[in-house]
């Protein structure tokens, strides 16, 4: 094996499945998820030479990932409270899923729907959201991938956990209405 696959395989032993969680939250479609996927390993090895180590690879690979997705998107012309325990506002951090069984239906559940309002804010707070809590990337890494200051991603960050708030709080008080109409 020669420098450059080795290169490869270490990179996409390493990283395969946090670019392609990464692309299949931001595309919501498995198959397409997997083909972005392979099409950011063929950047990658057209383009590893021209890595200057001026980020850490993982960065690197997000920003070619994210660029990908935005080819995608453009090629297919696409724009893009207590039942909320499954994401500590405090902290902004996602929370370890229950042990049990029930709970675990419940927190799956309360993802969905953080999910699904995830699905209503603009693509860049979709973005700066997925890569800082779903992918646990800094705000610096961050901003080097989208190419953004540190202020633009904090800035991202907080109208969209504002937004997100908001919509599941209309969550909330919608199953609540339905609840007590039945």
């Amino acid at each position: 094996m020669n420098d450059k696959e080795s290169i490869f395989h270490r990179l996409y032993d390493s990283y395969h499945q946090d670019v392609f969680q990464f692309l299949i939250y931001l595309v919501k479609n498995r198959s397409i998820a997997e083909d972005l996927s392979h099409e950011v390993y063929v950047r990658v090895l057209k383009s590893y030479e021209r890595f200057q180590g001026r980020s850490s690879e993982k960065t690197w690979l997000f920003a070619i990932a994210k660029n990908v997705a935005i080819d995608f998107f453009r090629k297919n012309a696409v724009r893009s409270s207590h039942a909320f325990d499954a994401f500590n506002w405090e902290t902004e951090q996602l929370v370890s899923p229950a042990k049990s069984p029930e709970l675990l239906l419940g927190v799956q559940d309360e993802m969905r729907q953080l999910l699904e309002a995830l699905e209503k804010c603009t693509g860049d707070q979709k973005m700066v959201i997925i890569m800082r809590y779903f992918q646990e990337l800094s705000i610096a890494e961050t901003a080097e991938i989208l190419n953004w200051t540190e202020a633009k991603v904090k800035t991202t960050q907080h109208r969209a956990i504002k937004q997100l708030r908001e919509l599941l709080a209309t969550q909330t008080d919608i199953k609540e209405v339905n609840r007590n109409e039945s």
